[in-house]
């Protein structure tokens, strides 16, 4: 067992990262497998990612469609994946949502619901550029992977993506522990006015419905804590990326209250995933490349 661990902690820290977070998803399946209706399913998505990112280890340098397939379209393929699975682990593994408890502390500080707070300046223009906003989190980290691939800037690269990875795997855990589904569900009943956009708010809304379901993902916030790790590495690799992200990620965050997907403790929550995403995984990977030899 210490020796496939020794093999695992030698590999390239993104693929390290990724072989441990399926493994523990995997053994978490099989641990509740009584009560995880699609526990076979299941189980063969993590195994089949597993292999798959074996084999890309393996072959990895065969040619440039294999690479490109290592390095970026299966850490994206796994992250989508790995985030729709949840749908079918963490109400089973933990049903106790904890949405009573963080709509309690966010109303001790604001004396409101900040949800409801937000219709005061609420209007179909603002709610359109806000939502697309929001959107931006599924594209700021490709867009730093394939700045840097195409800059040659290799070694940014792995530790980037590592992070990246690291971040979003860390999130995902927070979702099992602390399951909670958000304000757009659990304060709808205590909103006065929907929200609605101009032209691309709705189609934007209900096209992250369907691909984010309900998947209790709201503590803490993954967009808040994605955004700011890229907002940090684009500082340090991308200067000029850095510039561009600024603005987007401060309205992405004030998006996610806005746009009743995240109570404002999930926001704070996903600040301080972002704060240990960056110390522990720039340890590690400092760790790391002082020890592969």
């Amino acid at each position: 067992m210490i020796k496939e661990l020794g093999i695992i902690f030698r590999l390239r820290p993104a693929d390290a990262v990724t072989i441990i977070f399926i493994g523990v998803l995997l053994v978490i399946t099989l641990s509740f497998n009584s009560v995880i209706p699609n526990r076979l399913i299941l189980i063969s998505i993590y195994i089949s990612l597993l292999i798959a990112q074996l084999i890309l280890i393996k072959v990895k340098d065969k040619n440039k469609l294999v690479r490109l397939t290592y390095d970026l379209l299966f850490p994206v393929i796994s992250v989508l994946i790995l985030f729709d699975s949840l749908g079918g682990v963490v109400h089973y593994v933990n049903p106790d949502d904890i949405d009573p408890l963080l709509i309690e502390i966010d109303y001790m500080f604001f004396n409101n619901h900040p949800t409801v707070m937000l219709e005061a300046i609420t209007n179909p223009f603002l709610t359109d550029i806000l939502q697309i906003a929001y959107s931006t989190y599924y594209f700021l980290p490709i867009t730093m992977g394939i700045s840097l691939l195409k800059n040659g800037q290799r070694e940014d690269f792995d530790r980037t993506l590592f992070i990246i990875l690291f971040c979003f795997y860390l999130s995902y855990v927070g979702y099992i522990i602390w399951p909670a589904i958000g304000p757009r569900f659990t304060l709808d009943h205590l909103q006065s006015q929907k929200l609605q956009g101009l032209f691309i708010a709705e189609p934007i809304k209900n096209l992250l419905n369907k691909i984010e379901g309900i998947k209790r993902d709201a503590f803490p916030s993954g967009h808040t804590g994605i955004a700011l790790t890229v907002l940090y590495l684009s500082y340090r690799f991308k200067k000029r990326l850095f510039r561009i992200f600024l603005p987007l990620v401060a309205l992405l965050i004030f998006s996610t209250v806005y746009c009743r997907y995240h109570y404002v403790i999930d926001v704070i929550a996903g600040i301080g995933l972002a704060i240990m995403t960056i110390l522990l995984g720039e340890w590690y990977y400092g760790w790391w490349k002082n020890n592969k030899a």
